[in-house]
C-alpha cells in the first residue's frame, strides 16, 4: 500500500478519473469539468492592448532560437560549469523594464 493512498480505492489520473491499470489512458469524458461540453470554451479570456500590442509585435520564437546555444548552456549546467552572472541578469531585467513602460506609457 502507497502512503496517501488506500489499497481499496484506484489511483486517480491527473484529471480526476479512476485509474484501472498502470498502461491504462485516462478516460476522456463527454463533458470537461465545469458543465462545458467537450469542444467548447468555459472560460472567456480577453487580453487588454498592452497585452495584445507585445504579443503582435514580439518575433516568431523560432527567430531566436540557437539551438547549439542551447546544448552548450546544457552541457555546462549538467557538469556544473555554467555560472550566473547576477549584475547581467539585473542589468537586462531593468533595460527590458525601462523599455517596455517606455513603449507603452505613452
Amino acid at each position: 500500500m502507497k502512503i496517501g493512498q488506500p489499497a481499496d480505492k484506484p489511483a486517480l489520473t491527473p484529471a480526476g478519473t479512476p485509474r484501472t491499470g498502470a498502461g491504462d489512458a485516462p478516460k476522456v469524458l463527454p463533458q470537461q469539468a465545469g458543465g462545458a461540453p467537450e469542444g467548447e470554451a468555459s472560460t472567456k479570456v480577453v487580453l487588454s492592448d498592452a497585452a495584445a500590442a507585445l504579443m503582435a509585435a514580439t518575433p516568431s520564437a523560432k527567430a531566436d532560437f540557437d539551438a547549439e546555444k542551447v546544448e552548450r548552456i546544457s552541457k555546462a549546467i549538467a557538469d556544473g560549469s555554467f555560472k550566473v552572472n547576477p549584475e547581467a541578469v539585473a542589468d537586462k531585467l531593468i533595460a527590458n523594464a525601462r523599455e517596455l513602460l517606455n513603449k507603452y506609457s505613452h
